[in-house]
């Protein structure tokens, strides 16, 4: 898969909507898992959902799947969907939406730092909750503000004329170093953003991002850095998807919640 996770992730994951985490317990042993995360009054995002190899096939993960699904009964739901998972959730009236494709790079950027990168601390906090709102499309303010804070990681922001038009966020993770979000106005923010992003990774380490596929100019800045194809997912929703504005989408944050 890559990466695998942040290594601070759980404790910004459940700032997000700490009663979204279910468990499933079989005589005190966990054995399966699922989270169904609240955005706003509105939107909803499934994932870590697995069930121990072992007790597959009996029903438990079933429950808990429509456990999680009752819990964000009318709101949209979406997820990024596994390869060999995507057939049951489009019984389960998970929609297509468009392919995730997960980019591994090694090697820090050779270009310097544009002037307008600012650490994302310099830029008021309600400035960065609006820009991304803008491009998320739900409130997730309480995730953000931990998210962007936590450690082992850089979170920066591209300023034009002292407003914000791009932000991004790199995270130490099990091996190398996951980016999400990559946020831009256009692909030059996002050029920019990415390389003070990737400047701060050890030589001797990889980095991971998370492409939509739907975003040709997010496709050829991997590309043009000479990332390769690891992983992918297809992002699905149940119900009308958001018009998210995929040309400012450079980086999903997490697959996990969106």
């Amino acid at each position: 898969m890559g990466g695998g996770p942040g290594l601070h992730d759980a404790t910004c994951f459940f700032a997000a909507d700490p009663d979204g985490f279910l468990a499933g317990l079989l005589d005190d042993e966990l054995v399966a898992t699922i989270c169904v995360v609240k955005y706003g009054t509105s939107l909803g995002f499934l994932g870590l959902y697995i069930v121990k190899p072992s007790c597959r096939g009996r029903g438990y993960g079933l429950g808990l799947w429509n456990a999680g699904i009752a819990r964000l009964e009318q709101r949209t739901i979406g997820l990024d969907g596994v390869v060999a998972q995507q057939d049951n959730y489009r019984r389960s009236g998970f929609a297509f939406a468009y392919r995730n494709i997960r980019y591994q790079g090694t090697g820090q950027a050779k270009t310097s730092q544009r002037r307008e990168i600012a650490p994302l601390s310099s830029v008021p906090f309600d400035d960065l909750n609006d820009y991304d709102r803008s491009v998320f499309l739900a409130d997730r303010s309480s995730f953000l503000k931990s998210w962007i804070n936590q450690p082992q990681s850089a979170a920066i922001g591209f300023l034009r004329n002292g407003r914000l038009t791009g932000y991004g966020v790199i995270r130490a993770a099990r091996t190398g170093f996951k980016i999400g979000p990559l946020f831009a106005d256009d692909a030059g923010c996002a050029e920019a953003l990415f390389n003070g992003l990737v400047a701060r990774v050890p030589d001797d380490s990889g980095y991971y991002l998370d492409v939509p596929e739907t975003n040709p100019a997010a496709v050829a800045l991997a590309e043009r850095h000479r990332m390769t194809i690891v992983f992918e997912t297809a992002r699905m929703y149940t119900g009308r998807a958001p018009d998210v504005p995929m040309h400012r989408l450079f980086g999903v944050t997490t697959f996990e919640l969106g």
